[in-house]
């Protein structure tokens, strides 16, 4: 898709309402741009992640959707669920939720997730290091779901956490040891899945040191929106190697 607006590209990212990471990291990511990339945020509930009746009813489509409505108001170019729920929940889930945010807004419309599936495929990723605050629970059904795409995970770690607002609290040299000890398996490309987790100030490091691609959720959303609204994520740098791969999709 191409744009050129007068007033820049705007990027909507629906976010978990507990959510208190992902803002200030892309806010920090768009800074490159200036006012030709500015992001805008719109929130819905969600405070647990496990697969209780409740927490999985924090996913159902409504919700979502009339958040959605209330970000388009501002008129953004492309509209992202920046959320990881789809690693355990499947794709699928998050393409009908995309089709369904584009026909109620007229935006279009992508997700964390779903930019991942693009990384993976572009890097021919077979063997995968998963690291999460996330429950045993999840982490199962998301090693499945990987499964599912042809991708072995070869290591994984998590913190046993339910709490969506407590994802934050975990300091980003925690995040880091944790992928350091997943490195060890010697995967394709490590992903950090959450968007409330603070592991994109670890990655460009972590590279360094290993040769392993990082792969942090909040890193991989900014870049994925920045190249679908046809402005150049290499631009970006200081998070890891993400923006740079993406910026070389052809």
């Amino acid at each position: 898709m191409s744009f050129d607006p007068v007033d820049g590209i705007r990027i909507g990212m629906l976010t978990p309402s507990s959510n208190t990471v992902l803002e200030p990291y892309t806010s920090a990511m768009f800074a490159p741009f200036g006012d030709a990339a500015t992001a805008h945020f719109g929130r819905f509930r969600v405070v647990e992640i496990s697969m209780s009746e409740a927490s999985q009813s924090q996913f159902t489509l409504e919700p979502i959707l009339e958040a959605a409505e209330r970000l388009a108001e501002a008129k953004p170019h492309l509209i992202a669920w920046n959320g990881t729920s789809a690693s355990w929940l499947g794709l699928e889930k998050d393409r009908a939720l995309c089709a369904a945010i584009t026909e109620r807004t007229g935006v279009p419309a992508t997700s964390t997730i779903l930019a991942y599936d693009t990384l993976f495929r572009a890097m021919n990723v077979r063997r995968l290091g998963v690291v999460t605050p996330y429950i045993e629970d999840i982490e199962t059904r998301m090693i499945a779901n990987y499964a599912a795409q042809g991708i072995e995970v070869t290591a994984t770690r998590r913190l046993d956490d339910k709490g969506n607002y407590s994802f934050a609290t975990y300091p980003a040299a925690r995040v880091g040891a944790m992928v350091e000890e997943v490195a060890a398996s010697e995967p394709d490309a490590i992903a950090i899945v959450c968007t409330n987790f603070r592991g994109a100030p670890e990655a460009a490091r972590i590279e360094a040191a290993t040769g392993i691609p990082v792969l942090d959720s909040v890193a991989v959303t900014a870049a994925h929106c920045l190249r679908e609204t046809g402005l150049d994520p290499s631009r970006v740098t200081g998070w890891g190697s993400v923006f740079a791969r993406f910026a070389a999709l052809s």
